[in-house]
């Protein structure tokens, strides 16, 4: 369970005049200008499938904007940056200018039951604006019920009411962003006796209605396997492939009690060599995507992190990307 502390060639950043950013495929984006020919506009304009990016940590602003880092790509959590200004936005600011973007919601409780909070919304609304981020994503999860928010991405029975309402908000949330977003699986550690829709059906049947994409977060299909004892193969077997536009890689803790074994999607530790494996296979089968290496609790150097995005980019066969040496600006923040 992730904590709160934090064709296939889809998606572009500019919201449109008229609607929402649809998924589109790179030969599309090509020729409408949102996909970057160009490496130097490459920040401002589309991800491309091959890839590799980190999480953007708070102890590495200072880092990143004197040295440089070899990533194509850095991702936050919108609901660290729903302040007006201060310190987070002036290094964030600086850091866009330089790198592209996905900011990943963990606060807009999709699978509630209840509707969705309007003032989370309008800020998840003011920062996509703000930053133009190529991709946006949030999780199959509530976190929020009767005003009451919960430190926690709690799991949604996977029923066809729960699709409806699901679908609801997604639809919702894209249009008040006025573009395509992102729908991660979750991280499970019990099945529901009421759920009657297999996750894999639910959320393609999901993003079928509704147009989105999907995120696959190939460390919860490893946790969600373990824990309900079922095959992490067959349920990538079963995903809608062509409906993912990113990937997250990340680590999980072991809890072992009473000679039983629960795997925790904590997010503090490297991938595992089972999802490393997981992953090959999918690039293998289905072709490269946009891929995040997501590391959240116990942070490591920054040049931890770059080499497992090295490893993640050797898998997608993408080349390493010219390093973003520092330039003059004016949103540098003083130290």
């Amino acid at each position: 369970m992730s904590r709160m502390t934090h064709s296939p060639e889809m998606y572009s950043a500019r919201t449109q005049a008229g609607g929402r950013i649809p998924l589109a495929t790179d030969a599309s984006l090509r020729s409408s200008g949102l996909l970057a020919s160009d490496p130097e506009s490459a920040a401002t304009l589309a991800l491309k499938p091959r890839s590799a990016g980190m999480s953007l940590k708070p102890q590495h602003y200072r880092q990143i904007l004197s040295d440089g880092v070899d990533v194509d790509f850095f991702e936050v959590h919108a609901e660290n940056y729903f302040g007006a200004g201060g310190t987070p936005h002036r290094y964030l600011t600086a850091i866009r200018e330089r790198h592209a973007l996905s900011i990943h919601g963990i606060g807009l409780s999709i699978g509630g039951a209840g509707p969705l909070n309007p003032d989370h919304l309008a800020q998840l609304r003011m920062l996509v604006d703000r930053y133009e981020p190529q991709l946006v994503s949030e999780h199959l999860a509530w976190c929020e019920s009767g005003g009451a928010y919960f430190n926690d991405l709690l799991p949604v029975a996977l029923t066809s009411e729960a699709l409806d309402i699901v679908c609801q908000h997604v639809e919702q949330t894209q249009d008040a962003l006025g573009r395509a977003i992102l729908i991660e699986n979750p991280s499970n550690y019990l099945a529901f006796e009421q759920s009657d829709i297999p996750e894999t059906e639910f959320l393609a049947e999901m993003a079928r209605r509704t147009g989105c994409g999907l995120l696959l977060d190939i460390n919860n299909v490893v946790v969600s396997a373990h824990n309900l004892q079922r095959s992490a193969q067959d349920y990538l077997d079963a995903f809608s492939m062509d409906a993912v536009g990113e990937i997250h890689l990340a680590g999980h803790s072991n809890d072992e009690r009473n000679g039983l074994t629960l795997k925790i999607d904590d997010h503090g530790s490297a991938p595992s060599a089972e999802v490393w494996d997981l992953y090959r296979a999918f690039v293998h089968k289905a072709g490269a995507r946009p891929t995040l290496i997501e590391w959240d609790q116990d942070v490591p150097p920054l040049e931890v992190l770059a080499q497992e995005v090295a490893t993640a980019r050797t898998i997608l066969g993408a080349p390493s990307s010219q390093p973003n040496s520092p330039r003059e600006t004016n949103h540098v923040p003083a130290r």
